[in-house]
């Protein structure tokens, strides 16, 4: 009669499963023992210290005895010689003046000259503020009028119809010419040039006064350019 093993004593069956379990444990422990630190023994050396004790140093302060200031130094005696001489007896390294005085030496008086440094800082100074401002000959009514009948409308500014107003400054000489004049804002077309030559054809003005003296001043002028 043949034996016939049991189908759940077959070992061959879970071959696979008990080498996948082996495996697995094989690899927990290699896993465990690289994990495991290993440490060196320390050396420790103890050295002993000898404690020394340090003396503290005393200083001890002196007071230095104030000595008195030496005395003054005594001032040298100055003793003057007179030697007498006879009236007669020549003196060398005389000095001799010659003054001869008559009646027109008498009345001449001597005036000291006095610089007038103001009057010439006056001279040189422009101002811009004064207490008599120059005026046009007739007033500022008669300047408006001087301009509109002096002024020619420059072409180029006619045809482009250029309008507005530049502005001019210049200085009243203390004789009241006028003298540097120059345009502060220009509407362009030749505009700014012909105001500048109706300015220097301008009779002169009656000056500005500070402190009741004729001076210089700076003075601006605008002048309107209006199409009809």
């Amino acid at each position: 009669m043949e034996l016939k093993k049991n189908p759940k004593a077959d070992l061959e069956k879970r071959r696979g499963l008990y080498l996948e379990i082996g495996l697995v444990v094989i690899l927990a422990a290699s896993l465990v023992a690289f994990n495991i630190k290993s440490y060196d023994a320390e050396e420790t050396t103890i050295i002993q210290r000898d404690a020394v004790q340090e003396e503290e140093e005393i200083i001890i302060q002196t007071q230095e005895q104030e000595l008195p200031p030496p005395p003054p130094p005594e001032a040298p005696e100055v003793t003057t010689e007179f030697e007498v001489v006879q009236d007669d007896k020549e003196i060398e390294n005389e000095l001799v003046v010659n003054a001869q005085v008559d009646e027109d030496t008498k009345n001449i008086e001597i005036t000291p000259v006095k610089i007038e440094e103001e009057e010439e800082e006056e001279d040189v100074q422009i101002f811009t503020v004064v207490e008599n401002d120059p005026e046009f000959p007739g007033g500022m009514e008669a300047l408006y009028k001087y301009l509109a009948q002096n002024i020619k409308y420059p072409q180029l500014a006619r045809d482009n119809n250029i309008t507005g107003k530049v502005y001019v400054t210049f200085v009243v000489e203390r004789d009241g010419s006028i003298a540097n004049p120059r345009v502060l804002r220009d509407i362009g077309g030749g505009c700014g040039a012909e105001a500048i030559r109706v300015v220097k054809s301008m009779p002169k003005w009656t000056p500005g006064k500070q402190r009741g003296k004729a001076v210089r001043v700076q003075f601006n002028l605008p002048v309107n350019f209006q199409l009809q």
